[in-house]
């Protein structure tokens, strides 16, 4: 789509912010006032429409993707989608691991550990870690206080919740990184060190076949 604006601003409306694209108020995709709760938040979205060039590129709109998905989407149905992600806590990527007898374990072990047990101190609960792949149910009373932590946060702390308690297939990868001072590259990494060891073991294996048949 070729660009259909000159100017973009922020304007404040009450406790929200609003993108404006030569003075009138961007909308969400359902039509919506597309609202920002801060400022920060609104100028991002702003700095997307104004670096845009003669086109507009879609990809490179994930701010206002996101904005819109919390406002049309999450607001609407808060408890669904806190209640959807609570079911990542069951099998957290973080809680299963290899057998104590593999390598692997004590890898997985102090990667881990300390963000699981830092996560279980802040939430005030505890869990279940789980040798192998079958799965074995949390706590209910920890599973309740998750829901309820979750049943409190904002559309738009969601929004960003799920993206990542998704990707990492984590609750705990998830609300960590939603701490002050997280360090959101270490948690992703701690959530990929499985694919990250396969790599390192097969590429290894790799090498050494190819080496033999040289």
């Amino acid at each position: 789509m070729k660009r259909f604006y000159t100017s973009v601003g922020v304007t404040g409306t009450g406790k929200a912010w609003q993108v404006t694209l030569d003075g009138r108020g961007i909308k969400t995709v359902q039509g919506a006032p597309q609202l920002a709760p801060t400022e920060p938040l609104a100028r991002a979205l702003a700095d997307e429409w104004d670096a845009q060039g003669e086109k507009l590129d879609p990809a490179t709109f994930p701010l206002r993707d996101m904005t819109d998905y919390a406002l049309d989407l999450v607001t609407v149905a808060k408890e669904a989608f806190a209640d959807k992600l609570v079911a990542y806590a069951d099998t957290d990527t973080l809680l299963y691991r290899a057998d104590p007898d593999e390598a692997f374990f004590a890898h997985q072990r102090a990667v881990w550990e300390p963000i699981v047990t830092a996560f279980e101190t802040r939430e005030g609960i505890r869990l279940t870690r789980v040798s192998g792949v079958m799965h074995a149910a949390q706590d209910e009373t920890a599973m309740a206080r998750l829901r309820q932590r979750l049943r409190g946060l904002d559309p738009f702390a969601l929004a960003g919740l799920e993206a990542m308690t998704t990707l990492a297939a984590s609750l705990t990868v998830g609300l960590s990184a939603m701490e002050e001072g997280a360090g959101p590259n270490n948690l992703w990494q701690a959530a990929r060190l499985e694919e990250e060891w396969q790599a390192a073991l097969w590429g290894l294996h790799i090498q050494r076949f190819a080496c033999r048949h040289i």
